[in-house]
Order: C-alpha cells, then sequence, then structure tokens
C-alpha cells in the first residue's frame, strides 16, 4: 500500500476519490486543502476529508501568497482569455498543484490524485504543474476512470457509504470560489439558451434589485497592482475582500459566456469576479494614462499569450518567467489613482491621475491655453504622406500608360 495526496476541495468529486482511491488503487490517501479565499466552507474540510477515510488532512492558507505571486502578476499583465474569463479558477491551480508536490513529498507521497473531470482544463493545469516540478511522481485521476457517469451517480455513492457531502440531489450547481472570483458550473447552466438562474450566484447581487444610487470607489495603484481603496492603504487580502463586498452588493461582475475549453469543446460557463472587474477597468484607465502608445500596442497581443498560458497550465514555463520581467518593468510606470463609479451591474472609469501621466491639457485642449503648435503639422503631413504619395504615383503609371 502506497501514500497518495489528494487535491481536496471537500466538494462531492473530491470526497468521492477518498473513498475510490482506498477500495480500488488500495492507498493510504492524505489530502491537501488550499485555502484561497473560499470563506467558511473551508473551516470543516479537514474534519470532513478524516471522516471520508483519509489517513491525514493539511489545509494551507495561502491567500496572500495566492495574490501577491499569482494574482498580482495576471494584473500586470493585463491577461483575461476569451471574451472576458479573469481566470479566477485557472490561477489558482498551479500554487495548489506546488504544495501538492510539496507537502506530498514531505510526507512520504509517490503519487498525486485529483478530483478534475477528462474533458476540463483543471486536469491539464495540475498535471501539467507537477511534471514540471515532479515529474517523478504518478499521477492518478479517478474520474477519468471510475464507471460513475453523473453527479447523481456520485451523490448516491457517497450516501451508501456515509461519506458526508456538501450537496443533495436538488442541488447541483458545482462552484469554485476563491478570493479572484467564483466559476460556477452544472444543472441549468449547461444549457446555453437558458439564463442563469438568480439563485446560482453567490457573489454579486441581482443588479435589478441592486440599490438605486451609484457608489463610488477610488483604487491607488502602485507598480501595476492596487494598493489602496479610497484613500485607505490595504494589503492585497483586505483589499480583495473589501472590494469583492462592495461590488458584489452593485452586482457587478457578472459573466456569461460561452467558452473554448483547452481539450476542444465549447462549454456555457458562469462566473463572477467584483473585485476583479473593477481592478482590471482600473488599471486599464492608469495605462492609457501613463503608457505610450507604442507599448500599449505591444503589450495587447503578449497580454492575449499570458491569459493563454495561464489557461492552459503552462505557469512553470520560461516563457511565462520572461513574460513576467517585462511586465513588471512595464508596470514601473502604472502608478495613480481611479475613480469608479458601480451601479446596477456597470463598473464605469469616471477620473484618473497619476503623478507620471504622459497626457498633457496643453496640447490636448481646444480653448484657450491651446500650446500645441498647429503650424507643425503640415511638415509633418508632407513626411507622412510620402510613402502613400508615391503608391498612387506607380497605381497611375500601371493603371493608365502612356499618360
Amino acid at each position: 500500500m502506497g501514500k497518495v495526496i489528494l487535491a481536496y476541495s471537500g466538494g462531492l468529486d473530491t470526497s468521492v476519490c477518498i473513498s475510490w482511491l482506498k477500495e480500488k488503487r488500495n492507498f493510504d490517501v492524505m489530502t491537501y486543502s488550499a485555502d484561497l479565499g473560499q470563506g467558511d466552507e473551508l473551516e470543516p474540510l479537514a474534519e470532513r476529508a478524516l471522516a471520508a477515510g483519509a489517513v491525514s488532512a493539511h489545509v494551507g492558507d495561502l491567500k496572500e501568497r495566492f495574490l501577491t505571486e499569482y494574482v498580482w502578476p495576471l494584473v500586470r499583465a493585463g491577461a483575461m482569455y476569451s471574451n472576458g474569463y479573469l481566470l479566477a479558477t485557472a490561477i489558482g491551480r498551479p500554487l495548489i498543484a506546488f504544495e501538492l508536490v510539496r507537502i506530498g513529498r514531505e510526507n512520504g507521497a509517490t503519487a498525486v490524485a485529483h478530483g478534475c473531470t477528462g474533458k476540463g482544463n483543471d486536469q491539464v493545469r495540475i498535471e501539467t504543474t507537477i511534471a514540471a516540478l515532479a515529474p517523478e511522481m504518478r499521477i492518478v485521476a479517478p474520474l477519468r476512470e471510475w464507471e460513475m457517469k453523473t453527479r447523481e451517480e456520485e451523490i448516491e455513492y457517497a450516501e451508501r457509504r456515509g461519506i458526508p457531502i456538501p450537496v443533495k440531489k436538488g442541488s447541483l450547481y458545482s462552484y469554485d470560489r476563491n478570493l479572484w472570483g467564483m466559476a460556477i458550473e452544472a444543472g441549468s447552466l449547461e444549457d446555453p439558451w437558458a439564463a442563469p438562474p438568480e439563485d446560482a450566484f453567490v457573489m454579486t447581487a441581482n443588479p435589478l434589485e441592486a440599490p438605486d444610487e451609484p457608489e463610488f470607489v477610488e483604487l491607488e495603484f502602485a507598480d501595476g497592482v492596487p494598493v489602496a481603496l479610497n484613500g485607505s492603504a490595504l494589503g492585497p487580502v483586505e483589499l480583495v475582500a473589501a472590494l469583492n463586498e462592495i461590488a458584489g452588493r452593485h452586482g457587478v461582475g457578472r459573466l456569461d459566456t460561452v467558452e473554448d475549453r483547452l481539450v476542444g469543446i465549447k462549454s456555457r460557463e458562469v462566473y463572477e469576479a467584483p473585485a476583479a472587474t473593477v481592478i482590471f477597468a482600473a488599471r486599464e484607465a492608469i495605462e492609457q494614462l501613463t503608457l505610450g502608445r507604442d507599448l500599449m500596442h505591444f503589450k495587447r497581443p503578449l497580454s492575449l499569450k499570458y491569459g493563454e498560458l495561464v489557461y492552459y497550465g503552462l505557469w512553470f514555463t520560461d516563457l511565462r518567467e520572461a513574460l513576467d520581467a517585462f511586465f513588471l518593468r512595464m508596470a514601473r510606470h502604472v502608478v495613480g489613482t481611479v475613480r469608479l463609479r458601480l451601479y446596477k451591474g456597470g463598473c464605469a472609469v469616471v477620473g484618473r491621475k497619476s503623478p507620471q501621466s504622459l497626457y498633457k491639457e496643453k496640447l490636448a485642449t481646444y480653448s484657450v491655453g491651446d500650446a500645441f503648435d498647429h503650424s507643425a503639422a503640415d511638415g509633418f503631413l508632407t513626411i507622412w504622406g510620402l510613402p502613400v504619395r508615391a503608391e498612387a504615383e506607380r497605381r497611375e503609371r500601371i493603371e493608365k500608360p502612356g499618360r
């Protein structure tokens, strides 16, 4: 009998995994649960794992590290995936896998197990990270092997064995939450024609029922990441938690999209990310004020690539580290304060200022005090138009020879 360390969320899948790994693979099962800001649901995790048959249960508080070492680089990069997914679930996976390997090695595990499905993205993120950090460790993926096909079958399996689980047959949504956001799946959400029911949302109020008065918030940035909220300096965990509460109260941060999974299928995905939505909007506003045109244009495809690396599970790669160096260098100019209006699900930038601003009112204004030398445009346009004129003359020669 060997030892396996299981990434344990406390949910249905991983609770069933403990019993299955014992019965079918004869493993002594250790569990690891990462606290990335899930909230109260973490409190009974160790007890639940032991009750399900684990020989030991480990819970690690990774909230500060999660934000500073993983989310903040994502913010500097301005990285998202597809048409707006802010990568809340994806960015947590490399950290979880890192800790699985570390704690597994310390406690004599020869294998790592997870509760990811065979058609999801998380199996790629977890296993690719393990391959990068501990290629000698065996990987066991029960959901790719067992015969159960539905959540209802798993619930019945758990009930027959007395496994404590946090869901019942009437509650079939699947949640994955951390400080950066929430992914909501299963149930009626699998029908892309059906509107997400209000009872599926956890972090955000119904925008139609949100306060009738807008709320204004101010975010201060230094080196590309937020450091203060409404004039008060806060640590990353406190800032994101406070902003989640404020923006969530106004229904900000919902996303309903059809996403292209790494494995090649399209999937209807519903997300909540109140703090992340506000932070991304504010960061973009500061960048518009402080970064030059060429740098902004060059950054965009790199941001897209960074988002893909996170989504595809390629965090521990030379490419990601090289991109981090670029974004960190660029972020030294992303300094300043942004004022945003939160109202009925909307997040709008209404003001921005920075000591490193490239904006000069005396050049941009059309009012008294305009300092722009309009006569300089004549020579500029002559030079700028030279290649266009040359092409026009060539076209004239080809289309109308002899003239």
